[in-house]
């Protein structure tokens, strides 16, 4: 399983290739915090909705905190999915270390 800290990322999203950004917190929670441009599947519609995430590029999985998005990580993993990173720390972390605009909850 690989992680990225919230530093990490937002130097791959500012690369020429950034990796696709996949948020499984609950609607109620990107209404709160989000990072502009992740595709949101809440960790229960991962089964029926994993194919809407493009198996050949790479991709970040965020929640709040980083526990949810690792499980999502583990069992994309388990059917095939490569080239995922899980947030450590998830958005909170991303709002301490990156971008103080967006609201800690």
């Amino acid at each position: 399983m690989r992680q990225l800290t919230a530093v990490e990322l937002s130097r791959h999203l500012a690369s020429s290739s950034p990796p696709r950004l996949v948020d499984v917190r609950e609607p109620w929670e990107l209404d709160v915090a989000s990072i502009d441009g992740a595709l949101h599947i809440p960790m229960g519609q991962i089964p029926q909705r994993y194919d809407e995430i493009d198996r050949t590029h790479p991709a970040v999985v965020i929640c709040h905190h980083g526990v949810r998005s690792l499980q999502v990580v583990a069992f994309l993993e388990r059917i095939g999915f490569a080239n995922l990173h899980n947030l450590q720390g998830g958005i909170d972390a991303w709002a301490r270390d990156v971008d103080p605009r967006v609201p800690v909850y």
